[in-house]
Order: structure tokens, then C-alpha cells, then sequence
């Protein structure tokens, strides 16, 4: 299926690895041109060049990386200046940043809270922003927030996580039921549940730590509880990211899709 994208701008957040770059690889392959960000320079630089390796098709889309903090005006300002990238024009806007750490709600005081809500809602919303106006000008935008499972199924541990993309996902129900969803323009949240990441490794090798059980068994019992019975793939995610930023997905705008394999158990 040809996607309707090829030639568009993009920026993937969070794309040095794990999910971030599993969507960055999926609009690559697509024709997508894109700007992808993260904090470390090395890590980012050796996904640039893994994705350049990766391109397809005629286009041969073009890859630039900008390390920098996203959640920093300074961080932004640099995503925008990219050389050779579109300014603020980007078409495509796929906003990602790494959870909060996990703990007990006791722990954490008023800077802790901060930085979650500075991350994982203020910093989308800054990029939503500084872009929508122009793609809502030029006729076409697609927004993909990637939140977390737990705005549908709260994970107690996951508190900070649980607050902040909260916020952000009623913030991008009401934008997204704007004006700007009859000048082409969508904002989507798309939901992980349990992937095959660095994240759910260390969160693993924690647990190990606390309770002396091994990583194999920890990992294993997550395993058990999800009925497709394996972690998910970040190019299994990615499909997904590509596909709500296509063409075909104009009819879809202000959801939470859920990618989890089955683990949530509600009905709605």
C-alpha cells in the first residue's frame, strides 16, 4: 500500500533507538524525509546512518539528526534550524521522550513532577504548537504523540507517567476536534504496551535487583500476561505510527490507539 507520504517532512523525537527510531525507520521507507532527535550524539548519528542504509525507492529520502534535549527551548530551536531540514514546516510531528522513573508517589516531590509534566506534556504540546498552523496552512499535518498503555490502564509504580501523558492525551482531545481537523490536520496518541526496548530491559534488570529473581524469569512472567504470548517489535509500532500519518488515516484524528497484544482487558 502506498501510504501517500513520500516526499513529506517529518520529525521523530526519541528516535536514537527503540520505538522513536522503529517509526523513523517505517517513514524512511516510505519516502519520508526526517529529522530525527535525541539527546546522545553517538547513539542518534548511528541510527542516522542505519536509516540511510535503509532507505527505498527512487527518493532516497533524506536523514538528518539533530542531538539535543527536546524538552529545552534551546533543544527546539535546533530541531528547527537543522540545515537542510524544512524550518517549522515539517508535515509529520511524532512526539516521544522516555518515561519518568518508576517509584512510590511518597518519593516524589515537586521537581520530580516537574520534569514528567515538562517531558512528557508540556514539551508535545510545544512542538504541536510551533507546527500545526503551518501544516493546517499547507493543507495536510499529522500529529502522533507516543503516550503509554497506562492512559488507558494505570500502572501504580508508573505514577508520574500516569499523570503527565494524561494531561497531554485530554489536551490533544480537545485540539484535535478543532478547526484544524477540517483543514487536514490530525493528532493522534499512540499507546505501547509491552515492547521488546531497552526501557522494559532495565525496568526488568530493576525488579532483579530488588527481588534477586533473573531477568530471564522477570521477563518471561511478563510475557505470560499478554496474549499474543511475546513483546511487541518497534517495527511492528512503527507500521502503526507510519500508517496514522498517511494519507488514508485523514478520517482518523483525536484517538488513543492501543498497541499492547491484547493485554488490556476492557471492552472500550
Amino acid at each position: 500500500m502506498d501510504l501517500g507520504i513520500s516526499g513529506k517532512w517529518a520529525l521523530v523525537c526519541g528516535a536514537s533507538k527503540g520505538l522513536g527510531l522503529g517509526c523513523a525507520r517505517a517513514l524512511v521507507r516510505e519516502g519520508v524525509n526526517v529529522v530525527i532527535n535525541a539527546r546522545g550524539g553517538e547513539t542518534l548519528q548511528a541510527a542516522a546512518s542505519k536509516l540511510m542504509a535503509d532507505r527505498a525507492g527512487p527518493t532516497r529520502a533524506s536523514v538528518l539528526f539533530v542531538p539535543a534535549d527536546i524538552t529545552t527551548p534551546e533543544g527546539r530551536a535546533a530541531v528547527f534550524a537543522a540545515p537542510g531540514g524544512p524550518g517549522r514546516d515539517f508535515d509529520i510531528v511524532v512526539t516521544n521522550a522516555g518515561g519518568p522513573p518508576p517509584g512510590d508517589f511518597r518519593d516524589w516531590d515537586r521537581d520530580a513532577w516537574i520534569r514528567a509534566v515538562d517531558a512528557n506534556m508540556l514539551t508535545p504540546i510545544e512542538l504541536i504548537q510551533a507546527t500545526v498552523d503551518g501544516m493546517a496552512a499547507r493543507g495536510f499535518g499529522r500529529i502522533v504523540n507516543i503516550t503509554s498503555s497506562s492512559v488507558k490502564a494505570p500502572i501504580d509504580i508508573l505514577g508520574l507517567s500516569n499523570g503527565a501523558r494524561s494531561g497531554l492525551t485530554g489536551f490533544v482531545a480537545g485540539v484535535a476536534r478543532s478547526k484544524l481537523a477540517a483543514r487536514g490536520v490530525t493528532l493522534n496518541n499512540l499507546l505501547p504496551g509491552v515492547f521488546d526496548t531497552d526501557r522494559i530491559k532495565n525496568m526488568a534488570r530493576r525488579t532483579s535487583e530488588q527481588t534477586g529473581q533473573p531477568i530471564e524469569v522477570i521477563l518471561h512472567a511478563r510475557v505470560k500476561n499478554i496474549p499474543a504470548q511475546r513483546f511487541g517489535t518497534p517495527d511492528e509500532f512503527g507500521a502503526i505510527c507510519a500508517f496514522l500519518c498517511s494519507t488514508h488515516a485523514a478520517y482518523i484524528t483525536g484517538q488513543n490507539v492501543l498497541a499492547d497484544g491484547g493485554a488490556y482487558p476492557g471492552t472500550f
